[in-house]
């Protein structure tokens, strides 16, 4: 009896899993959809949608490597100065990375708009 009830449960897991998924699959699909059709080509739609995921999801990666950065900088360099030159590399390249990523969507637009005519 006990076997079936936990049979049921994982059963009513699964399919509230597969309904999420399906749920963030047609939404991304819909949002994919929409900046093809703003931008009037399936190509360029397809990159302006890969170039806000990656503005997205840049910013707290990059946050979190400028935190170990900083703990390389800030707590762990005080003992060792080889980690002191590390921690400020690392913060270094994750701020040119955030500002890259941040940057690239709006340059891309600016080039489909003008320079595409």
């Amino acid at each position: 009896m006990v076997a079936s009830n936990t049979y049921a449960v994982e059963q009513a897991i699964d399919e509230a899993t597969e309904s999420k998924i399906v749920e963030i699959k047609d939404n991304a699909a819909k949002s994919l959809e929409d900046y093809q059709e703003k931008y009037g080509s399936d190509i360029y739609g397809l990159v302006a949608y890969i170039l806000n995921l990656v503005r997205v999801y840049s910013i707290p990666l990059c946050f979190l490597g400028i935190a170990i950065g900083a703990i390389h900088q800030y707590v762990i360099g005080i003992r060792k100065l080889d980690t002191l030159e590390k921690g400020m590399a690392l913060i270094v390249t994750f701020v040119t990375i955030l500002i890259i990523c941040q940057i690239l969507p709006l340059a891309f637009a600016v080039f489909v708009k003008f320079g595409r005519g």
